[in-house]
């Protein structure tokens, strides 16, 4: 890998060279250095690099792989008034995210006959695979309009979640600026998904937790040793794709005419100020509304489902709300006194202690952090330090691929995949459809985590690992 040049501790840069503007930097540790070979994503870092406004550096998470455009795992800051915008650096699934919510119940109380309910009342509730449509379309048609602009408060005043839930999401669950006037009719259309999960890596999980690492954050959160946590991890599902699609054509269009410099179709992009630039910006945060409407609706869902198969009122297992965090993502941010547009594309906004984005209840420590890690393999919850201005407040979301889904459909043994998720309930009983998700097509989550942790970006607040696992199969 020549073109990455060692730069400190876990840290590698790729000098200016061609028609970039700024450098790129990416993060890893040595044995994900070690086993490194996306050349093809540190390119498109590259194409990043060269595009009119953008900031230095083009940063490059420890998850990083092949994307569409920008790499997922990247990072790109434009200058607010000079710069540009783009579709593709955000990705086809707007706000896709994770939330986390805990409970009071023992995970070892509940053997698998129970997991084994409680996954089927929640399927029940919220359909999980390609193409299926919410259970609430009715009530979702009604109110789509008030959903798509005003996000979850909309949802919490239609009785859907409890009035704190919107004080532990990224934004409050409501990103500004939403416009439904800028997106497509077909998006609309397509925009019948709330409370469904999809498929590919969107899951639910049951899960245990494994290892408290500090225990005055974990406090602070109510995560405690043993306890059974829920995550949710999906995003705006068909709506966002196809207001993606929609404009990575007309952005190619527009900057043609513009006579812009784009690299590739994938990093099409128009200035923020244009016409274009703020009607994108305009249906983003339509999506991006979607999306936490969408993980709000399956926790309510899931919530009751719980009650359903336990007996009670939900409350009586907690089932709190610790945080939510988007990925795919572009935000108006000040970074070092400096107003930018982040691109986020497969990254996590992470908030050190104090910072004033950070909700009120979680100042003194920061945001928790959501990192999941594969199906069979831990998920971690951490929390951000100081350090981490140098990616632009920033950190990974995920382990990473390191293998295609077609490459681990062709590579990975059923029976192997099997043995790895023994002890783990699998929605539908049957591994096949599910190989490439397989923990044998992703990253070490633990090399992966180290690589910030080790250089001080982030600190380790408690370990998750996996019971019972909802996955939508991708065939209809």
């Amino acid at each position: 890998m020549t073109l990455l040049k060692e730069a400190g501790p876990n840290r590698y840069r790729i000098p200016r060279q061609g028609p970039m503007k700024v450098e790129a930097i990416v993060y890893l540790n040595r044995e994900l250095y070690r086993t490194f070979s996306e050349t093809e994503s540190l390119q498109q870092l590259m194409d990043g690099a060269s595009l009119t406004g953008v900031l230095s550096p083009v940063v490059g998470m420890p998850d990083i792989h092949t994307g569409f455009g920008l790499p997922i795992g990247g990072v790109m800051a434009m200058d607010s008034s000079q710069g540009l915008v783009s579709a593709g650096a955000v990705g086809m699934d707007i706000n896709c995210g994770v939330r986390l919510l805990r409970t009071n119940i023992e995970a070892d109380s509940l053997d698998k006959p129970v997991l084994r309910k409680l996954i089927n009342a929640i399927v029940e509730r919220v359909p999980s695979g390609i193409g299926k449509k919410s259970k609430h379309a009715s009530l979702a048609k009604q109110h789509f309009r008030q959903l798509v602009h005003r996000g979850v408060p909309h949802l919490l005043e239609l009785g859907f979640g409890r009035a704190e839930d919107a004080s532990y999401i990224e934004e409050g669950g409501f990103l500004k600026g939403a416009d439904l006037n800028a997106v497509s009719e077909k998006a609309i259309q397509r925009g019948d998904q709330f409370s469904t999960l999809g498929a590919g890596n969107h899951f639910i999980e049951l899960g245990r937790v494994d290892k408290i690492f500090d225990r005055e954050a974990a406090g602070l959160l109510d995560l405690e040793e043993g306890m059974l946590t829920v995550l949710i991890h999906t995003g705006s599902r068909g709506f966002g794709h196809q207001i993606c699609t929609d404009y990575s054509a007309e952005m190619l269009s527009a900057a043609k005419k513009m006579k812009l410099d784009i690299p590739t179709a994938g990093l099409a992009a128009v200035p923020i100020k244009s016409s274009q630039g703020e009607s994108y910006l305009a249906a983003m945060a339509c999506a991006a509304n979607f999306a936490f409407c969408n993980r709000q609706w399956i926790t309510d869902d899931v919530r009751k489902a719980f009650a359903s198969v336990l007996g009670g009122k939900d409350m009586d297992y907690d089932l709190g709300l610790v945080y939510d965090v988007a990925h795919n993502i572009a935000k108006f941010e000040s970074v070092n006194g400096r107003e930018a547009l982040i691109h986020r594309k497969g990254a996590v906004r992470a908030l050190p202690p104090g910072h004033p984005g950070n909700p009120p209840a979680y100042q003194p420590i920061g945001h928790p952090i959501l990192i999941p890690g594969s199906m069979g393999t831990s998920s971690y919850v951490v929390v951000a330090g100081e350090k981490v201005v140098e990616t632009f407040y920033s950190v990974n979301h995920g382990a990473g691929r390191v293998l295609s889904r077609r490459a681990a459909r062709r590579k990975i043994n059923v029976s192997e995949f099997k043995g790895i998720m023994e002890d783990i309930l699998l929605l539908g009983r049957s591994h096949k459809p599910f190989l490439d998700e397989a923990p044998q097509a992703y990253k070490d989550i633990e090399a992966v985590i180290d690589t910030f942790t080790e250089i001080d970006f982030t600190k380790k607040v408690a370990r998750l690992v996996p019971r019972a696992v909802i996955k939508g199969d991708k065939r209809r």
